[in-house]
């Protein structure tokens, strides 16, 4: 059990601040699936107030990385194969619409080439932790650069749900390092093409693979667990 102010906190908003530090443990798999975080608890890691605890623990759950029902603790969630399915449908529609208007204005997002460079320092240093956070940003980066407020806050609760699996399951681990990293640029080349049709198709082919390793990686996991 983790000691009353174990954790430590960088200097920006409190809850910001918590916020992150607990996404980061739930995301690697510190606090892994099926464990409980209360606001005593997480009052206690961190020597913080259970009110800013609590505003915490509502803003993971709104965005997927924790799960609760009515009167009950949040739960780190693990998402089962329809579940997976359906967040990818949901993500294709989204980026599939994100991509095809930037290829129509053949814009490629300032911060989406910097998310490509990151992808591509990692996949060389084969650093798994700093690929996932390139990979969304880079995700993210297409969505924002389209400018829909509306559209940018859809991505970002299915993202949530995305950077879950992507720890728990660690499934850029199944494929070499740079594979993520060439699909992207092919993304990116499409849209600088200014071909619609191209981009989509290749965005869509890029989320089906991620896909898969992710579905592979829960069968595997689940035939490794004793019945």
């Amino acid at each position: 059990m983790s000691q009353q102010g174990s954790f430590t906190l960088a200097p920006s908003s409190l809850t910001d601040a918590l916020y992150e530090s607990l996404r980061k443990r739930i995301i690697n798999g510190e606090i892994p699936a099926g464990e409980k975080l209360t606001e005593q608890r997480i009052a206690n890691e961190y020597n913080v107030a259970r009110p800013t605890a609590k505003a915490c623990l509502e803003r993971l759950t709104a965005l997927g990385l924790l799960r609760r029902s009515a009167h009950k603790t949040a739960v780190v969630p693990e998402l089962d194969q329809d579940e997976i399915r359906d967040l990818f449908f949901s993500r294709r529609t989204v980026e599939s619409a994100a991509v095809s208007v930037l290829a129509e204005n053949k814009s490629i997002p300032a911060d989406a080439a910097q998310a490509q460079a990151a992808v591509e320092t990692a996949a060389r240093d084969k650093v798994f932790e700093n690929q996932v956070e390139a990979d969304i940003a880079f995700h993210s980066a297409l969505v924002a650069g389209i400018g829909s407020r509306r559209l940018s806050r859809m991505h970002e609760l299915i993202m949530g749900e995305v950077h879950l699996t992507m720890g728990q399951f660690q499934a850029h681990r199944t494929t070499s390092p740079n594979t993520v990293a060439e699909e992207h640029a092919a993304i990116l080349e499409s849209i600088e093409a200014g071909d619609p049709e191209q981009a989509r198709e290749r965005i869509g082919h890029h989320l089906e693979q991620a896909q898969n390793r992710l579905l592979a990686r829960l069968e595997a996991k689940s035939s490794e667990t004793p019945k």
